[in-house]
C-alpha cells in the first residue's frame, strides 16, 4: 500500500499546485490513499467548507489540521458533518469534529488516520501522548495501517511521539513548522517518521507569508498584517509504503516538487 501525505497547504498557491499535482502523483506513483494537512488553506489561516470540498475534489481522502483549524468561524458548522476533515483529537471533550478517521483505499483496504497536536510552544491541550494511544488502539481493532499527523512545534516532542508509537502506527508525520526536514526514517518496529513534512505553498515566502510582512516583524518587533505570498509554489510531502497485513512501513520518501516538477509528470486530468 502506498500513501501520499501532502504537507500543510498554504493559501491559493498551495491549493493550485496541490490541485495539479495530486491526480498526477496518484496516477504516476501508484498511490492508494491521500492525506493532506489543510489548516492554512484559506489565505494562510484556517479552512472553509467550500475550500475543503474543493480539496477533496483533488483526490484527497482525508484532511488533517492543527492550531489554525478554527480561524474561519464557518468551519464550526462544517466540521461536524464532514468526517473527512479532522481536528486534533486532544482538544477537550465537546469540541466539534473528530480527531480520527477510518477510510478506504481505491481497492477497498482500510486506513486509519489520527490527528493530534503538541503542547510545547503551542496552545495547551490534553496530553497528546495519552490521547493518541486511545485513538490508535481504537483503529487497530479494524486496520493495522494507521497514519498519525502530529501537529507540533518542538522537534524533540515530534521525535518522542514517533518512538512512542513505534510498532503501533504505520507512520508519524510531523506538521506545523512548514519547513521540510531531512530526517525521514523507518524505526526498528516498523513506524516511518519525519519531523516535518513541510509546506505546500508559495516558494518566495517566509513559511508562506509575504517576505516583507514577516521580515518587518523580525526587524522592528511591531505588529504587521500577515498576507500570503504570491508567485510560484512548491509541493512538500511524503510517500509512505506499507504492508497492509501488518501495518509496518517498508519505506518513506520525501517529495519536494517545484511547479516545473509537477508539469513534468504525465498529463493527468486535474479536477477543477
Amino acid at each position: 500500500m502506498r500513501i501520499l501525505f501532502i504537507g500543510d497547504i498554504f493559501g491559493k498557491p498551495g491549493r493550485e499546485i496541490a490541485r495539479r499535482a495530486i491526480p498526477a502523483l496518484v496516477e504516476r506513483r501508484d498511490i492508494d490513499f491521500v492525506i493532506a494537512n489543510v489548516e492554512n488553506a484559506a489565505a494562510g489561516f484556517g479552512i472553509t467548507g467550500d475550500l475543503a470540498d474543493a480539496i477533496l475534489g483533488y483526490g484527497v481522502d482525508v484532511m488533517t489540521s492543527g492550531n489554525h483549524v478554527w480561524d474561519k468561524k464557518e468551519v464550526l458548522e462544517y466540521i461536524p458533518r464532514e468526517r473527512r476533515l479532522l481536528r486534533p483529537a486532544n482538544f477537550p471533550a465537546g469540541v466539534p469534529g473528530r480527531g480520527s478517521y477510518l477510510g478506504r483505499t481505491r481497492t477497498g483496504e482500510l486506513v486509519g488516520v489520527v490527528n493530534v497536536m503538541g503542547r510545547i510552544f503551542m496552545p495547551p491541550l490534553d496530553d497528546p501522548f495519552a490521547v493518541v494511544l486511545r485513538e490508535v488502539e481504537a483503529l487497530r481493532a479494524k486496520t493495522r495501517v494507521i497514519i498519525v499527523d502530529f501537529h507540533a512545534e518542538a522537534t524533540s516532542e515530534k521525535v518522542a511521539m514517533a518512538w512512542h508509537l513505534d510498532g503501533r502506527a504505520t507512520a508519524v508525520i510531523g506538521t506545523h513548522t512548514h519547513v521540510q526536514t531531512a530526517d525521514e526514517r523507518v524505526l526498528p518496529k516498523g513506524t516511518a517518521c519525519i519531523t516535518d513534512a513541510g509546506m505546500t505553498g508559495p516558494e518566495e515566502s517566509i513559511i508562506g507569508v509575504s517576505v516583507e510582512a514577516a521580515l518587518a516583524r523580525f526587524l522592528n518587533g511591531m505588529p504587521s498584517k500577515f498576507e500570503p505570498a504570491a508567485g510560484t509554489a512548491r509541493l512538500n510531502g511524503l510517500i509512505v509504503s506499507a504492508d497492509a497485513a501488518t501495518g509496518k512501513a517498508t519505506a518513506i520518501e520525501r517529495l519536494n516538487m517545484t511547479a516545473a516538477d509537477v508539469d513534468a509528470l504525465a498529463p493527468a486530468a486535474a479536477p477543477r
